[in-house]
């Protein structure tokens, strides 16, 4: 089955990349996916599956292929919204819609989970066991699709689940992997602080909020210098100072907002009591009032040490000139909410190159001129395809 996996996916690529295209010059956000997903449902029309629509709290789709034979049921999982960026490619097939972009490599993930899920489709009287294709909606805005979708009930009988990111970090043909801890969980912050307004020149007669916020963005860092053990991980990012106002007048309230990352929970658990401490310290030392907002959105992605030493035996087995290096991947502080999957089934979540071709320093995910090489869909698709046929122990 292996080998007619594989001809089949080969025979496909350009389809592969046609999807891709398409979902790419037709972008939609998070929550908003209804064009994406009907066209997603469309796909599996007529085919010998049962299709579930709307799943969680979205327009997430489960696709069920019962094998022909007993055995376990695991998840493979694509993400397809999109984010609110003005595009910068240049790309022929770049987005229709002005402000919206597939800047993180979703587009590609539902293109290769498409054509994988038709060929498993076309086989699974081979395949020992049951596969649910989860096409999943958005990944990008807490609370995020897949927090619901876990809730929904639709994958309590899930034994073990497998993802992939593309990831412009390595050409394509490299495949990575991390066991355990392998993605930072994220939380929000937003404070406002409300002081006294007043003029310049009589900073005695206001009490100037912009000052008090000025030492919170200061002090939170300690939180990261002087709290956590030194060797957990943890960044506080204020993004946004909301203060401005007139050069000689002093600000009554300014806003703030944050972004917090950390691999562990007691440094989760550790970061928001001391923010909560912090801004309580500057209503008694500045006399302002603060009003803090803090909302955790993803956890920490575990990744199963004994399911992700089955993915990396079968991509190392694989002996395929598509996937030519497979490597051990750092801890990575970018977040992701298949961290919620992990949560209740154990499973891997790993990467796969995609540097455009000819790109020295290729540019990043989420930024308006990310793009992928192409070639990384054949790849996305047989590793996945490698790593079900190693699960299974199919030939």
């Amino acid at each position: 089955m292996k080998k007619q996996l594989m001809e089949m996916l080969e025979a496909r690529k350009e389809e592969m990349i046609e999807i891709r295209r398409y979902l790419h010059e037709n972008p939609e956000l998070s929550f908003k996916e209804e064009k994406t997903s009907q066209y997603i449902a469309d796909f599996y029309k007529g085919k010998d599956v049962e299709v579930q629509t709307n799943v969680g709290n979205g327009y997430g789709i489960i696709v069920t292929i019962k094998g022909g034979k007993p055995g376990k049921t695991i998840g493979l999982r694509a993400d397809f919204d999109a984010l609110p960026i003005v595009e910068e490619t240049g790309l022929p097939y770049k987005s229709k819609n002005e402000g919206v972009m597939h800047a993180c490599g979703h587009d590609g993930h539902t293109a290769y989970l498409m054509i994988l899920a038709d060929c498993l489709i076309q086989l699974k009287d081979q395949i020992p066991g049951t596969i649910k294709i989860i096409h999943q909606h958005a990944e990008e805005v807490p609370p995020g699709g897949a927090k619901s979708i876990v809730e929904s009930g639709a994958l309590d009988d899930l034994d073990n689940i497998f993802g992939i990111h593309l990831l412009p970090m390595n050409p394509s043909g490299v495949v990575g992997y991390h066991s355990g801890f392998s993605m930072a969980g994220r939380s929000y912050l937003k404070l406002g602080i409300q002081g006294v307004g007043g003029h310049g020149s009589s900073p005695h007669m206001a009490n100037d909020a912009i000052v008090a916020g000025s030492y919170f963005v200061t002090a939170v860092q300690t939180i990261i210098s002087r709290r956590l053990n030194p060797f957990d991980m943890g960044v506080i990012t204020i993004g946004s100072f909301d203060g401005k106002g007139t050069f000689n007048v002093i600000k009554d309230r300014v806003e703030l907002e944050g972004d917090i990352r950390y691999i562990s929970m007691e440094a989760k658990e550790i970061i928001e009591k001391e923010v909560h401490r912090i801004a309580s310290g500057i209503e008694t030392e500045f006399g302002v009032k603060c009003e803090l907002t803090y909302t955790s959105d993803y956890p920490p992605l575990y990744n199963d040490p004994e399911i992700t030493e089955v993915v990396k035996a079968s991509l190392e087995a694989a002996n395929d000139p598509d996937i030519k290096e497979v490597i051990e991947y750092p801890m990575m502080s970018p977040s992701e909410d298949f961290a919620y999957y992990l949560e209740k089934i154990p499973g891997c979540f790993f990467y796969i190159g995609a540097t455009p071709k000819g790109v020295e320093k290729p540019y990043f995910n989420h930024n308006p001129k990310f793009d992928i090489d192409e070639d990384a869909l054949i790849v996305a698709a047989k590793s996945v395809g490698y790593v079900v046929c190693g699960y299974y122990g199919l030939e």
